[in-house]
C-alpha cells in the first residue's frame, strides 16, 4: 500500500489524519516496539476523524471509546500490550467489536490477534529509525 518517513511526532499525526480521513479501513491494526510512534499516530487518525478529545493510549484500561462527531459510529482504540493469552482476547469481547458496522477499530499491538483481524484490515508497520524519525509501511491483509 505505501512506505513513508516521518520526521516529528506532527508529521506522524500529520500523514494518520490523511488515512483516516481516507475512511478506506474500518480496522487498523499497529505494529511496532515500544515508542515506535503508535499512540501518536492513533492521535491523529482521531484528529482526521473530527474527534477533538484528547487521545491517550488505553495501556492499562484496555479499550478507549471515542465518539465520532457528525456519524453514528464510535472510534475504539485498543491497546493489547499486556495482554498474552487468548482467551483474555474473547474475554474483552474483540470479536464484537470487530463486528460492529458502528465501529472504526484501531489496535496496538495487532500482531497479537493477527488471526482474528478482518481481510479488509489494514496493518501498519512502525520503525523506529532515530529519536526523530520512523519508517511506517502500510499494508492490507487481502
Amino acid at each position: 500500500m505505501g512506505q513513508f518517513i516521518t520526521r516529528s511526532d506532527k508529521e506522524t499525526r500529520q500523514l494518520a489524519k490523511k488515512l483516516a480521513k481516507e475512511r478506506r479501513y474500518k480496522v487498523v491494526g499497529l505494529v511496532g516496539e515500544l515508542g515506535a510512534g503508535k499512540t501518536t499516530f492513533v492521535q491523529g487518525f482521531a484528529q482526521g476523524l473530527g474527534i477533538k478529545e484528547k487521545i491517550i493510549s488505553p495501556t492499562f484500561v484496555l479499550i478507549r471509546q471515542h465518539k465520532i462527531p457528525k456519524s453514528k459510529k464510535t472510534l475504539f482504540h485498543i491497546d493489547l500490550y499486556r495482554l498474552e493469552m487468548e482467551r483474555e482476547f474473547e474475554d474483552l469481547g474483540l470479536k464484537e467489536i470487530l463486528q460492529n458496522p458502528e465501529a472504526v477499530v484501531v489496535i496496538e499491538w495487532a500482531e497479537k490477534i493477527k488471526s482474528i483481524l478482518p481481510k479488509i484490515a489494514a496493518l501498519i508497520y512502525f520503525k523506529k529509525l532515530d529519536d526523530h524519525q520512523r519508517k511506517i509501511t502500510i499494508k492490507t491483509l487481502s
